[in-house]
């Protein structure tokens, strides 16, 4: 398999050249396995592992190596290789990491399309729609939504589930789909760019491995039935993994994600609620919480229908989380710099006491 297959560029074949790489081998990573990765290049698969220097210089879970990334490495056989160095990402989907406040837990890299992926038979949700949305504005990351499973509802609340989407959400195309009656897939198909990398985002029980296979022409992923009663689907994706499409895209599915907390928006909140940043600029005080202030023109809005409650409610939701994680890092990173000048002091008077 060539590189290319890989979504291998002039880009990238720069920053390697950039990077001084030109004497490792060069691949991508296709899976991870708790800090152990498969690595494909042109001379196959590999099993691979990190260097120590990588692990140490590393200041946290978004410098290690993700699914996605191109990696430079040393390989020594099928089961023993070593990556030296990831190549800089263009592009990363993340999140807050679950149980560990102020950390950054990337989901994949090097993403040119994510499709938001949301069944119409379970919790749909726009406001999940959102959230996901403001993760993909902050990568600068296109988004597509999909409306899965359409053949359990009837036209009627198919269109009125679409509507609800166009309402809140303007500019991102919407394909409305189903895997068991194949309505939509080829529409869909014909939308995948060879070469291009797409990432797969939503909750457990949507369809995402089933639309993987789909897409694929083939069983890759493993997939199971949902409950009549429960209406929810059997965490089946364990893990994050990065397979080739029969059309030559290139596609990254990913576990059901119950949470999905907003790490770093770097304008990401500003781009998926536009219209609520374009009437800020009227309100009263420049520092304007949109909340309880006199004078707010967000609130005014809100009150006279022209922006919607429910995203209103839900922009605040993900502000306040913002606020709160953006605390969280400069809490923890006061705490390491103060740490660091314990060792420093701590070296420096064990030197005094030496002489």
């Amino acid at each position: 398999m060539k590189l290319e297959h890989l979504g291998y560029n002039e880009n990238i074949k720069k920053l390697s050249i950039e990077n001084n790489l030109q004497d490792f081998e060069i691949g991508r990573v296709i899976s991870e396995h708790r800090e152990r990765y498969i690595v494909k290049t042109e001379q196959g698969e590999f099993e691979a592992e990190i260097t120590g220097n990588l692990r140490y210089t590393a200041h946290g879970r978004e410098d290690f190596p993700a699914v996605g990334d191109w990696v430079a490495l040393v390989i020594y056989d099928a089961y023993s290789s070593i990556i030296h160095k990831i190549l800089p990402r263009y592009s990363w989907i993340s999140r807050q990491a679950v149980g560990q406040p102020g950390d950054i837990q990337i989901i994949a890299t090097n993403i040119d399309y994510a499709f938001i992926v949301q069944a119409v038979d379970r919790d749909f949700s726009v406001n999940r729609i959102e959230r996901y949305l403001t993760i993909c504005n902050t990568s600068n990351i296109q988004p597509i939504i999909i409306l899965n499973k359409i053949d359990l509802v009837n036209q009627a609340l198919q269109v009125q589930l679409i509507d609800s989407i166009k309402k809140r959400i303007k500019d991102v195309p919407i394909f409305a789909m189903s895997n068991m009656s194949n309505q939509g897939v080829e529409k869909l198909k014909k939308i995948i760019v060879k070469g291009k990398t797409y990432c797969l985002l939503g909750s457990s029980g949507v369809g995402k491995s089933t639309l993987i296979n789909t897409l694929a022409g083939e069983q890759l992923m493993k997939t199971k039935d949902i409950g009549e009663h429960a209406k929810r689907g059997v965490h089946t994706t364990t893990h994050r993994e990065l397979v080739i499409l029969e059309n030559g895209g290139i596609l990254i599915d990913n576990p059901g994600m119950r949470e999905v907390g907003i790490a770093d928006t770097s304008g990401g909140l500003e781009t998926t609620f536009e219209m609520i940043m374009e009437r800020s600029e009227s309100c009263k005080f420049k520092d304007c919480t949109h909340t309880t202030e006199i004078g707010c023109a967000v609130i005014a809005a809100v009150e006279a229908g022209d922006i919607d409650v429910s995203s209103y409610k839900n922009y605040l939701k993900m502000e306040r989380e913002k606020e709160h994680f953006e605390a969280t890092i400069h809490e923890k990173r006061k705490k390491d710099k103060d740490f660091g000048k314990m060792i420093k002091h701590f070296k420096h008077v064990k030197r005094s006491n030496k002489y």
